[in-house]
């Protein structure tokens, strides 16, 4: 069955590669579903099933991409895998997985998996005939800078991801380890029916493994989205028209809460333009962006004022590139990163399904509403396909308020304040009638300038009539 076919007919973003017009929910299903901390032999089949449960409250959020992971057969935090061809056993079965794919598409949710190629963990079947048969291994050569010398228990060395010893750094330019991991990705699209990759440690891959990658799924599915998890650095070094097709955007991310708790919206204004304004170095990729995820302190944790979290949220939505909410941020949940080996488990907890899809959790005051303003802003961002994938052009700044351009079939005006209450402000603007299709009402310009009321801890998207 070929499950492109739930997707909905032609819309006006369909000129656009579903990735760049997409809204994301990102869930990391080891913590989500209770299941990291357990080694079930049997497979617990009621979990990712139960997941379909959490649908209607995607949909009902406008997400239409799903990034679950990770989920490979695994040992412990679901990076260090021990399979590449098989669900993690603590989450379900195969099948189980690819009915919950099926259920996705069926609500019109593309589905990206996590991709851990850089490494695996040390219970690896490829690893476990080093540790058996060490020289005479078939695997021998599949691994980064093995060795048999080494001061260790077992003699064993070899490189590692950041001198995590149950990391296992493969050989990536090894015919047979490349041979093994696109067989797996095969496997996952025609299997699972997957739509993309999000590449975990994208930055320790190899450009000619990448540029191989990106060879193989563009032949094997034209529209599969390559996406790589890159923090520092210039991100075209990863993204580009032979590699991926976008990375996570993890400047822009620093800069939106940081903007906001140094009442400081200098710092975004200057990301968004270096990164999307005229010549932008990031204006042709399909970026990835977000507030929070897996590996940081919740958003809610990090603002001094939640009120900070509705401002925040509409510069997600309306800047460019794909919007993703972690799993429970869109109730305002806290959760802060902490140290050692369980310094994850803070940000990745256990939450019920029927409590992930009505609110009933630990978070800010006023958590429904806060939701409510997220669907409204993804809502406004599906019906405006120029929000999704226009150009950005800087219109004013200030400390604490930021106004821009986004231009396409049509061109949006884009105001975002975090100022605690309302400010009139007067900005350049073509003259005539401006209809706010984020809140109602309308607005005219006259001689060139626009008067405007920026509406505390919110926004404003006005479309010219």
């Amino acid at each position: 069955m070929n499950a492109t076919c739930f997707f909905p007919e032609a819309t006006p973003q369909s000129q656009h590669a579903w990735y760049q017009t997409a809204v994301f929910y990102h869930i990391y299903p080891l913590g989500m579903l209770g299941a990291e901390r357990r080694n079930d032999d049997a497979p617990p089949r009621s979990r990712l099933q139960n997941l379909i449960g959490l649908l209607d409250h995607l949909s009902n959020l406008c997400v239409t991409a799903l990034y679950i992971g990770p989920l490979f057969e695994s040992s412990t935090h679901g990076y260090d895998t021990r399979d590449y061809y098989h669900v993690d056993r603590r989450l379900g079965t195969d099948e189980d997985f690819r009915h919950f794919v099926q259920a996705c598409h069926q609500r019109g949710i593309r589905v990206i998996v996590d991709a851990v190629f850089n490494h695996v963990g040390r219970e690896f079947w490829g690893f476990g005939e080093v540790l058996r048969h060490r020289h005479e291994a078939r695997t021998k050569a599949w691994f980064s800078g093995l060795r048999f010398d080494a001061p260790t228990p077992d003699g064993i060395g070899y490189h590692t991801w950041e001198g995590h010893g149950d990391l296992v750094k493969l050989n990536l330019d090894h015919p047979e380890v490349r041979e093994h991991l696109f067989g797996a990705v095969a496997h996952w699209i025609d299997h699972f029916q997957i739509d993309g990759l999000r590449l975990d440690a994208a930055d320790c891959l190899t450009p000619d493994f990448i540029r191989a990658l990106r060879q193989f799924t563009d032949a094997k599915a034209p529209d599969f989205y390559l996406m790589g998890e890159v923090i520092h650095g210039d991100y075209r070094k990863w993204a580009n028209s032979q590699m991926l097709h976008g990375t996570t955007n993890y400047e822009a991310y620093k800069g939106i809460w940081s903007s906001h708790r140094d009442k400081n919206f200098h710092e975004i204004a200057y990301t968004l333009q270096r990164q999307f304004g005229h010549a932008g170095i990031y204006s042709d990729l399909a970026m990835y962006t977000f507030v929070d995820n897996h590996d940081t302190t919740r958003i809610a944790s990090i603002l001094d004022n939640a009120l900070d979290l509705y401002s925040a949220y509409a510069l997600l939505f309306l800047m460019p590139g794909a919007p993703s909410l972690y799993y429970g941020s869109e109730w305002g949940i806290f959760g802060k990163k902490g140290q050692g080996y369980e310094a994850d488990y803070p940000v990745r907890p256990h939450i019920t399904i029927q409590d992930a899809a009505a609110g009933n959790l630990h978070g800010i005051h006023g958590r429904a509403s806060l939701c409510e303003a997220i669907a409204k802003l993804a809502r406004c961002r599906r019906q405006c396909p120029t929000l999704a994938a226009g150009t950005y052009r800087q219109i004013a700044v200030s400390s604490q308020w930021l106004v821009f351009e986004r231009s396409g079939d049509e061109t949006v005006l884009c105001a975002v304040s975090a100022l605690p209450t309302q400010q009139d402000i007067v900005i350049p603007a073509p003259d005539g009638r401006y209809l706010d299709i984020l809140n109602g009402g309308e607005v005219e310009a006259k001689h060139g300038r626009l008067s405007l009321e920026l509406y505390p801890n919110w926004a404003r998207v006005l479309k010219r009539l």
